[in-house]
């Protein structure tokens, strides 16, 4: 994959080893920072990043203002290089603006979202008219649509040129596009999207045939810059593509989405939801470096209502006081049952959120879904209840457990109530993220400790709704 950014390494393989020491040798605190700004101007910007990444702030900055200017910006173009924005503010307003400008415009407009807006306001009153205008307009895109990941570094020329004044002029402005993954033919009155035609396709063409002629023929596949990240990153995915034109309504390009920014958004989006499954709100930061304070604040919201929610549980017992006294032996199965009522609330849960994500579902298909979770959610019930019968029998005849003399009306109700539980649950569970999505909440919000508590309360009222139609008369 071309990229300006990250040149390649050309070391050789068994090299590695001693290049690392000699990174890590950077580090030593006898070096001053010009020396270490010197002895990493000529490594790879992976290496640069993360050598930068193990020095405090001042530190970074330090080397970074004496590294030159394109190499700096190479290093900040890179999404590994940690508190970007932090390094940036730390800076001379003056070096930050020369700065920003040498980036690619999309990871420019990044690192000034995360800003202040009095650190902002003074950077951007540094840039030059040109880049000001691209960035200001970037910035009012926004967060996780197309327009927020764009860049207007792309490549275009009107439709009236040839192959070879096409090629001459990717010799002169390559290295102030971001990638040449294409090169995109507009209309060169009206400057709306014609066409687009891959490099490789460029080269082998004849010299001077018209360009337009030798695009292929399928209109390019676009995107707008209100679509989500996830279509975006579904059209890279469906069509195999490097790069997305950005379009608005009237067709003209505003920019394009490149490959690298998708799958650094992906990751993101991933690492969110993951953390919404465990029940508590995405961090803004990687986990080493968010406070204490507000690591307390994005745990504390949602761990606090799951155990609001876990209180009815307390509730639902007291409500069947009398039938826990009649019938102690009851209690000994709560945390069992409770237990396989979450986790099949939790696997359909993470199944459909998923499934919603990749568009395998969508919301018109919760009734079909339903209809599909009922039936399974009642044979693994079944298979889970002859485990548990199988296990009463077991103890009751090898005399592990004493059960009493209506072990088998015990074990019918555990067995009956596993059935109910689990069928439940996997309802529950599948029918919530469409419920999330329907109201406009992030269908990863409906996580695997929402749903088991959810489904411990209402397993309770289950199993001794159970109890009492078996039982009733016998025990109870």
């Amino acid at each position: 994959m071309e990229d300006k950014r990250a040149p390649h390494d050309t070391r050789p393989a068994d090299d590695t080893a001693d290049h690392e020491n000699d990174i890590l040798n950077l580090d030593d605190a006898a070096l001053n920072p010009a020396e270490l700004a010197a002895g990493l101007a000529d490594e790879h910007v992976a290496d640069i990043v993360e050598a930068l990444n193990e020095q405090e702030a001042e530190a970074a900055v330090d080397i970074l203002e004496r590294l030159p200017l394109e190499r700096a910006a190479e290093v900040f173009d890179q999404p590994e290089l940690d508190d970007s924005a932090e390094l940036i503010s730390t800076m001379q307003p003056d070096r930050a603006a020369e700065l920003l400008g040498a980036m690619s415009a999309d990871r420019a407009t990044d690192v000034l979202q995360e800003l202040d807006d009095p650190q902002r306001d003074a950077i951007i009153a540094k840039l030059d008219p040109k880049t000001r205008t691209e960035l200001q307009h970037l910035l009012t895109y926004p967060e996780n649509t197309a327009g927020s990941l764009m860049t207007t570094e792309f490549l275009s020329v009107p439709s009236t040129w040839t192959v070879d004044q096409a090629l001459q002029h990717i010799r002169i402005v390559e290295h102030t596009r971001e990638t040449v993954y294409a090169i995109y033919i507009l209309d060169p009155k009206t400057k709306i999207l014609l066409q687009a035609v891959g490099l490789r396709r460029l080269v082998i063409a004849p010299p001077h045939a018209e360009i337009l002629s030798v695009a292929a023929r399928p209109a390019p596949i676009t995107t707008t810059p209100l679509a989500d990240r996830e279509d975006v990153a579904r059209l890279f995915s469906k069509y195999n593509l490097l790069a997305v034109p950005v379009v608005n309504e009237s067709g003209h390009m505003l920019g394009i989405v490149t490959v690298d920014d998708v799958i650094d958004a992906i990751v993101e989006g991933s690492t969110e939801d993951a953390q919404k499954f465990g029940g508590m709100e995405a961090l803004d930061e990687p986990y080493m470096q968010i406070g204490f304070l507000e690591m307390i604040r994005k745990r504390a919201g949602w761990l606090a209502a799951l155990f609001l929610g876990e209180m009815l549980t307390a509730s639902a017992m007291q409500h069947f006081e009398v039938e826990l006294e009649k019938v102690v032996m009851l209690t000994l199965f709560i945390p069992l049952i409770m237990s396989s009522g979450g986790n099949s609330g939790s696997q359909a849960t993470s199944l459909l959120i998923r499934a919603l994500a990749l568009r395998e579902v969508r919301l018109r298909d919760w009734w079909r879904v339903g209809f599909r979770e009922l039936p399974i959610g009642f044979i693994l019930g079944a298979i889970l209840g002859v485990i548990g019968i199988v296990r009463i029998a077991v103890w009751q005849k090898t005399g592990l457990y004493d059960y009493g003399e209506h072990w088998i009306l015990i074990a019918v109700t555990v067995g009956a109530t596993l059935v109910g539980i689990v069928m439940f649950g996997s309802l529950v569970g599948s029918m919530l993220p469409f419920l999330m999505k329907r109201i406009g909440f992030d269908p990863a919000s409906a996580s695997a400790p929402f749903v088991a508590t959810l489904v411990d309360v209402t397993g309770l009222v289950i199993y001794f709704s159970v109890a009492l139609f078996f039982l009733r008369g016998v025990l109870l």
